[in-house]
């Protein structure tokens, strides 16, 4: 079969941007308190702070011929509903997510979470490929669903 007898499918990348408000505390139950001050300093603070955090998923994937898109925009929207916004919106988010008990919630933890949440709610989670987390105009985190071979994962 030679290359013009097939039609070959663009892949592309839709992004869908959510705005948040959550507070959070950084503190390590791995750590003690001297070491927990150390290492996160201000963010530490007992009381905790929060963010306008603005997140940014994208899927990736062939672009369907008949319905000319990668994923219906809505289905992504239903589903960062129900993960970002309902989950973690006006929350503090180590007090009401459970994963947050005994895992930091830095951008980082928090990009894992969202990505790891997501999968499970897409009926296609094969297609998501990127939680990119602005913690600040300066900031950000993003995560792609890469783990290292060596160390198991909580999830």
């Amino acid at each position: 079969m030679d290359s013009s007898s097939y039609k070959r499918k663009p892949v592309a990348y839709l992004t869908r941007k959510v705005q948040i408000s959550c507070c959070h505390r950084l503190n390590s139950p791995f750590l003690n308190e001297h070491e927990n001050a150390r290492v996160y300093g201000k963010c530490n603070n007992i009381w905790g702070h929060g963010h306008n955090y603005t997140i940014e998923v994208t899927v990736r994937g062939p672009i369907d011929p008949s319905t000319g898109m990668v994923l219906n925009l809505t289905d992504l929207k239903d589903c960062m509903q129900k993960v970002v916004i309902d989950q973690m919106d006006h929350k503090n988010i180590d007090k009401e997510l459970d994963h947050f008990t005994n895992t930091v919630s830095t951008s980082e933890n928090i990009a894992v979470y969202i990505f790891e949440q997501l999968k499970k709610q897409m009926s296609n989670p094969e297609l998501l490929y990127e939680v990119k987390v602005h913690e600040t105009d300066k900031n950000v985190m993003y995560f792609r669903g890469e783990y290292d071979e060596n160390v198991s994962s909580d999830f």
